[in-house]
C-alpha cells in the first residue's frame, strides 16, 4: 500500500500528539501523583508509536515504544516520577519532534536515538537518570549499536525466528547492494541466495523472491536469515560475488521485532474496518472499551472538519482580492450610469461579497494558541537555567489572528518572554528580600479590540529604571541630553527597543547583546502593528503589541493631492480636520498646529511625495491626524474622497525601498492609489 497519501495526515497528527505530550508533561510536573495525566501522555505516545510503525519510521516507533514503557512503569507505580525522569522524557520528545520535522521537510525521519533510548531503558529498570547516564556511557563504549528491523514479519515468520533462537540460531538481516552498472541482476540474486542457503535458512526477503527473480528492484534488497555462522564470515562470503557493491549484515533482536510486529498486526486487524483516512490511528488494546468511544466520537468530529492546505486558502484569498477590485469598479460604473436596476444588482452583489469576505477571512484565522503552546516548555527550561521560579499564565489563547500574522509573531514573542524572564523577574532571594513571593509570574494575554488584536506580556518583576535606561542611552548616543530632559516615562522605556541597546551588566546565553528588542519592534511594525511599554519600578512591566486582524484587505481613507490619489489606513487615523492657514504656527523650523491642546507637526504629502502642483493652494488645508504610539502628526492633503475597503498589493521586488509607501491598490475607476505608511512618516 502506498503510504505517501497518508503522509500529510501523519505529520499533522504527530505534531498534535507531541504538543499534547509537552503540555501534559508540564502538567504532570505540577501534579506528580495524578495518574490520569500519565494515562493521557501514554495514550498520545502509544498512538504515535502505532502511526510511526505503520508508516515505516522505525526510529520513531522505537523511541516512542521505550518512552511508553517508562510511562507504563510510572502509571503502574513500578517507578516513582521525579523531575530527573521528566528531563529525560522531554529529551525523548525533543528527538521525536526533530524526527517529525525531518519527515515534514522531506527527509527519512532517521536519527541516532540510542543515547535517549538507553537512558529510558535504564530508568525503566528503576535506576536514577544520573546513574543511568553513567552506566549508559560504559555500555555505549562496549555495546554494538542496535539495528532497527527494515522488514515486517507476520506471525508465522516471527514464530520461526523465535524457535530458531531457542535452538541456538542467530537472526541476521542482510542488506545487499549491487553495482549500478550490473546487467544480470537476477543471476547475481540467484548466486547470493545459493550462498545464503548453504550457511543458514532464508526466512524472508524484501522485495519478495518473485520480484527479485523478475528484477523488480533497484539495486538493493534485504534478506533475513537464521544461521550459526559469525556475521563477519557471512559478509566475506557475500562480497566474493562479483558486482556486489556492499553487504551489510546486522544482528536482529527478537524483542525488537515483537513490539514492531504488534503494531503491524494491530493495523492489519483493523484495516478492513477503518476507512483509509483513519488508518494511521492505532487502537490502545489495554483500553478497548474506552477507545471505542473515543474512536466513534473522533469519527463524528472528523465529519465536521476538514484539513485544507494553506496554499489553497492563499489562492482563494488572491482570487477574492481580484473580486473586491472588480466590485469597486462596478460600484463606480453604477454611480456613473445612474441606472436603478444596475444599482440594485450591484448593491446586492456588494452585500454577498461582504459576507463572502468575512467567511474567507475567518477561514484564514488561526488561534494564537498555536504560537503560545511552545512557551510553557521554554519558560520551564529558561527558569531552570536562570535559577528562578517562574509561573507562566496564558490568557485568551483562543483569540484568532490571520495566518500570515501568526507566522511572523512567534519570534518577537520569544524575545519578549526571554527578556521578561532575564531582566524582569528577579531571583527568589531578591524577591524574598523585597517582600515578594519567591515565584515570579509572567502573564501572556491576547484579546480582540475593534479591528485589532492585542498581545500583552506582563511580569511582576523589577520594572524598568528610567535613570538606568537614560544613562545607557546617553552613553550610546541614542538621545541627546536636551531631548532626554523632555521625554515622558513611556518614551524613555521605548528606548530599550533601539538597536544595540541593552542594560544587561554582562552578556549571557539568554540576553545582553542588544539585538533582540529592536528585531521585535521592526517585525511588529512591518506587520502594521505597534508596541508600547508601561512599567513601574519594583512592581513590573507590561509590553503591549497591537496587530491588525488581517493584512490583505484594509479599510482606508481615500484622499486626493492634485490629480493623484493616496490611501491612508483607518487604523492609523484619529480624525480629519479643516485647518485655516492662519492657524499654522512655526516651531523649530517645523510647521505645527494646536490640536486639542497638543502641538502636532504638519507633514505636506505633496512635498514628501513630490506631486507636481497643477493648481494653487486655497486658504484652507484638509488635514488627516494620524498616530503612532504617543506620537501624532497631521498629514496635509488637498481633499477627502471617503472611506473604502481596498486590497493591499505589494510594490514588488524592484520598489522595496520607496519611502513611506507600504503598497498600492486599484480603485473602482481603474486608477492606482498608493497606500501611505504612517509609521514611517511619523518616525
Amino acid at each position: 500500500m502506498d503510504m505517501n497519501q497518508y503522509l500529510e495526515v501523519f505529520i499533522e497528527e504527530s505534531k498534535e500528539h507531541l504538543q499534547a505530550c509537552n503540555e501534559q508533561l508540564l502538567e504532570l510536573e505540577k501534579n506528580p501523583e495524578d495518574i490520569t495525566i500519565v494515562n493521557e501522555i501514554f495514550r498520545s505516545a502509544h498512538t504515535l508509536k502505532g502511526m510511526s510503525a505503520t508508516m515505516g519510521y522505525e526510529d520513531l516507533a522505537k523511541l516512542t515504544h521505550q518512552m511508553e514503557n517508562v510511562l507504563d512503569a510510572i502509571r503502574n507505580h513500578k517507578i516513582k516520577f521525579n523531575p530527573e525522569i521528566l528531563d529525560v522524557v522531554f529529551l525523548a520528545v525533543d528527538d521525536l519532534e526533530a524526527m517529525v520535522q525531518s519527515i515534514a521537510d522531506g527527509g527519512d525521519g532517521k536519527r541516532d536515538v540510542s543515547d535517549v533510548v538507553g537512558k529510558l531503558l535504564l530508568i525503566e529498570k528503576g535506576e536514577s537518570p544520573v546513574q543511568a547516564e553513567a552506566e549508559l556511557e560504559i555500555a555505549v563504549s562496549v555495546a554494538e549499536p542496535v539495528h532497527a528491523a527494515k522488514s515486517q514479519y507476520d506471525e508465522f515468520e516471527y514464530t520461526v525466528l523465535q524457535q530458531s533462537k531457542e535452538q541456538g540460531f542467530d537472526t541476521f538481516e542482510i542488506t545487499v547492494a549491487l553495482r549500478e552498472d550490473c546487467l544480470l541482476k537476477a543471476a547475481r540474486v540467484f548466486m547470493i541466495f545459493e550462498i545464503l542457503e548453504k550457511i543458514g535458512e532464508v526466512i524472508k526477503s524484501n522485495p519478495s523472491v518473485d520480484q527479485l527473480e523478475e528484477e523488480q528492484f533497484d539495486h538493493e534488497f534485504t534478506v533475513t536469515i537464521v544461521s550459526k555462522e559469525m556475521k563477519d564470515d557471512i559478509q566475506k562470503k557475500l562480497m566474493k560475488v562479483s558486482e556486489v557493491e556492499k553487504a551489510d549484515v546486522f544482528s536482529i533482536s527478537l524483542d525488537d521485532l515483537r513490539h514492531y510486529e504488534e503494531e503491524v498486526e494491530s493495523v492489519k486487524s483493523t484495516d478492513n474496518e477503518i476507512p483509509a483516512n483513519e488508518m494511521v490511528k492505532s487502537v490502545d488494546t489495554a483500553n478497548k472499551q474506552e477507545d471505542k468511544k473515543t474512536a466513534s466520537s473522533s469519527k463524528h468530529a472528523s465529519s465536521k472538519t476538514i484539513r485544507v492546505n494553506i496554499e489553497r486558502l492563499d489562492i482563494l484569498m488572491n482570487l477574492f482580492e481580484e473580486l473586491v477590485i472588480d466590485r469597486g469598479r462596478l460600484e463606480q460604473i453604477s454611480r456613473d450610469l445612474n441606472n436603478q436596476e444596475l444599482h440594485e444588482t450591484v448593491e446586492r452583489m456588494s452585500r454577498v461579497t461582504g459576507d463572502l469576505q468575512n467567511i474567507i477571512l475567518n477561514m484564514r484565522m488561526v488561534p494564537v494558541e498555536t504560537v503560545f503552546n511552545r512557551f510553557p516548555r521554554m519558560v520551564r527550561q529558561l527558569a531552570r537555567d536562570l535559577n528562578k521560579k517562574i509561573n507562566l499564565e496564558i490568557i485568551g489563547a483562543e483569540t484568532e489572528l490571520d495566518r500570515t500574522v501568526i507566522d511572523e509573531i512567534g519570534d518577537p514573542l520569544v524575545h519578549l518572554i526571554r527578556n521578561a524572564l532575564d531582566h524582569g523577574v528577579e531571583t527568589p532571594e531578591v524577591r524574598k528580600t523585597n517582600g515578594k513571593p519567591e515565584e515570579g509570574t509572567v502573564v501572556l494575554k491576547a484579546y480582540h479590540s475593534g479591528n485589532h488584536v492585542f498581545i500583552e506580556i506582563e511580569d511582576d518583576g523589577a520594572g524598568i529604571s528610567r535613570d538606568k535606561v537614560l544613562a545607557k542611552a546617553l552613553s550610546k548616543g541614542i538621545v541627546t541630553e536636551q531631548a532626554a530632559a523632555t521625554m515622558t516615562d513611556n518614551q524613555v522605556y521605548e528606548l530599550i527597543l533601539a538597536s544595540g541597546f541593552s542594560t544587561a551588566e554582562k552578556i549571557s546565553d539568554v540576553s545582553g547583546r542588544g539585538v533582540g528588542l529592536d528585531v521585535v519592534k521592526s517585525t511588529i511594525e512591518s506587520l502594521g502593528g505597534t508596541i508600547s511599554i508601561e512599567s513601574r519600578l519594583g512592581q513590573g512591566s507590561i509590553f503591549s503589541i497591537q496587530l491588525p486582524l488581517t493584512l490583505s484587505i484594509i479599510s482606508v481613507m481615500l484622499t486626493e493631492i492634485q490629480n493623484e490619489k493616496f490611501a491612508i489606513p483607518l487604523s492609523s487615523i484619529i480624525e480629519t480636520a479643516i485647518v485655516n492657514k492662519a492657524e499654522i504656527l512655526n516651531a523649530h523650523n517645523q510647521r505645527v498646529i494646536d490640536f486639542r491642546g497638543k502641538v502636532v507637526p504638519l507633514l505636506f504629502l505633496k512635498d514628501i511625495f513630490e506631486v507636481p502642483v497643477v493648481t494653487e493652494d486655497d486658504e484652507f488645508y484638509s488635514v488627516v491626524i494620524v498616530r503612532k504610539g504617543d506620537k501624532m502628526a497631521g498629514l496635509v492633503v488637498d481633499s477627502f474622497i471617503g472611506q473604502q475597503e481596498v486590497v493591499l498589493k505589494s510594490l514588488g521586488n524592484y520598489l522595496t525601498n520607496v519611502f513611506a509607501i507600504s503598497g498600492a491598490t486599484i480603485l473602482g475607476n481603474g486608477q492606482v492609489a498608493l497606500i501611505v505608511d504612517c509609521n514611517a512618516l511619523i518616525k
